[in-house]
């Protein structure tokens, strides 16, 4: 149905304005930034569209302009709307002069990840940047799996700490099974980001695994000593 088919109670623009933007979906709000659809799809359609391909906000957070035109229906003005959208909202969350949280210890860690992470049904691997005073400058997804496992390269996993300029990263990914006992994989794969954080001379601090309300550490459990 078109937007313009909609009651006015229920079109996103009437709504934010009569009940405020709390009242709209993610859907519904991405459809306002815009502002039409196409091809005969609304702009909640298209919206739809949007976070189906990015797999939600955070997704869309990671997405690129050109990621965005690769998607049907998506041109430069709407990607770029998008792209400004989320860089406002990075921008509202980290003003300039706002103390930065600093990562010290595990549980500190897992805290900084437990809640968002905890029940997700897909498995999301996530890297957190830091600097030199371990101050957290940066958090970006890497990849989103399924429930068993969720690929990890070396190259996407570090090149946000490249672009960002981080001294050191910590890593976290999540078990939907809500165990967060390694497995071999994620062991191997642990030493095979240390190894390429050496090498560019990006520190790797520590792997956290989050389970429904527990966690382990990679290096609290010996696997991150070095030979």
């Amino acid at each position: 149905m078109n937007i313009k088919e909609l009651p006015s109670e229920e079109r996103p623009v009437e709504k934010l304005l009569s009940y405020g933007s709390g009242s709209l979906s993610n859907s519904e709000l991405l459809a306002v930034l815009l502002g039409s659809g196409v091809g005969g799809m609304s702009a909640i359609g298209l919206a739809e569209r949007v976070l189906t391909a990015s797999g939600g906000l955070a997704g869309l957070c990671e997405m690129t302009a050109e990621d965005l035109m690769d998607l049907p229906g998506i041109g430069p003005k709407k990607a770029a709307t998008m792209i400004c959208a989320m860089e406002l909202g990075r921008r509202t969350a980290s003003p300039a002069g706002k103390k930065r949280k600093k990562i010290g210890t595990p549980s500190e860690l897992a805290d900084f990840f437990m809640e968002d992470m905890r029940h997700l049904k897909k498995e999301h691997f996530k890297v957190l940047l830091l600097n030199v005073r371990l101050e957290v400058i940066g958090l970006e997804t890497v990849s989103i799996g399924d429930l068993a496992g969720a690929p990890v390269h070396p190259r996407e996993t570090f090149e946000p700490a490249i672009r960002k300029g981080a001294a050191a990263v910590c890593f976290a990914h999540n078990h939907p099974s809500g165990d967060p006992e390694p497995s071999d994989d994620d062991i191997n794969v642990t030493k095979r980001l240390m190894e390429c954080g050496d090498i560019l001379g990006i520190r790797v601090l520590d792997h956290i695994i989050i389970g429904d309300g527990t966690y382990r550490s990679m290096k609290e459990a010996g696997f991150m000593n070095r030979a």
